[in-house]
């Protein structure tokens, strides 16, 4: 039998981040060699991901990143089952370091793909599970390229917006971050009226429609009526037409002309969890 040392079982568990009691089982039943020990965490790790398969995984981490060049950005949300995980630093760790590895691919499946400490991220995800006892994944995958792209991470990771501007001029930092708070805080349907969905319109007006017929309202008065309630709708739900949260006086489009007469905001995407 193996001589396992305290140091040996501090090496694994720093390098795997199972706890102590895991650390030396593996060690013991891998006969003192590392990588063997290394590789049964690993599938205990995948025991608890398939016995946690059906689990709700609805806190998490949610986190945006922009490229160097701030072109392109990403924004993900690492989930697991419990506030007390999400909260936990290392968690908040990884997830930015997941995403910081997500600016560098164009979708998901790429990215679970990808090579990440010497695994794949889908496997570091499994390793995770088993580490932490909670189901551990990738909920969402957003990215975003625009000429200036922006991002904006609300207090606790619970939301992680970004947005694209026009144009990299003088002022666009400060802008795509206050669109980009606007769009965490407000959330916004869609960027404007041409992006809401024709079923979403529908069940507008539908709504609207029945609100005004419980009002007595004549039949052929309903569409004119319920057309106006839909520009409201649009005013309310649409990013470049709500009213800037800086200053009501405005929209969010006649803010981002303030900073720049030519200046529009061309796209967003935000991430909400639990």
């Amino acid at each position: 039998m193996a001589n396992i040392t305290a140091a040996d079982v501090n090496k694994l568990r720093k390098a795997t981040g199972a706890g102590m009691m895991d650390c030396k089982k593996a060690l013991v039943e891998a006969e003192g060699d590392f990588d063997k020990a290394i590789e049964i965490l690993r599938k205990k790790g995948q025991k608890v991901a398939a016995k946690r398969a059906d689990r709700d995984s609805s806190e998490g981490a949610a986190i945006a990143k922009v490229n160097t060049d701030k072109t392109e950005g990403v924004v993900i949300s690492l989930n697991c089952e419990t506030d007390f995980v999400a909260k936990n630093e290392s968690f908040v760790s990884l997830a930015h370091q997941l995403a910081d590895e997500a600016l560098n691919h164009a979708d998901k499946d790429s990215f679970l793909a990808a090579a990440f400490e010497g695994m794949t991220v889908s496997e570091k995800l499994t390793e995770q599970t088993g580490v932490i006892g909670e189901k551990i994944e990738i909920g969402s995958f957003e990215k975003l390229n625009a000429p200036f792209v922006g991002s904006y991470i609300h207090a606790g990771n619970k939301i992680a917006t970004l947005v694209g501007l026009s144009a990299a001029v003088d002022g666009a930092p400060e802008a795509a971050k206050d669109v980009a708070m606007q769009a965490a805080a407000m959330n916004p349907v869609a960027l404007n009226e041409e992006g809401v969905d024709q079923s979403v319109i529908d069940k507008e007006i539908e709504i609207a429609k029945d609100q005004l017929r419980q009002e007595g309202k004549p039949e052929a008065m309903l569409d004119n009526i319920a057309k106006g309630k839909l520009k409201r709708f649009f005013k309310d739900n649409t990013l470049v037409n709500q009213a800037f949260i800086k200053d009501s006086k405005q929209s969010v489009a006649q803010y981002v002309k303030s900073v720049n007469s030519d200046l529009e905001v061309t796209g967003f995407e935000r991430v909400a969890l639990g």
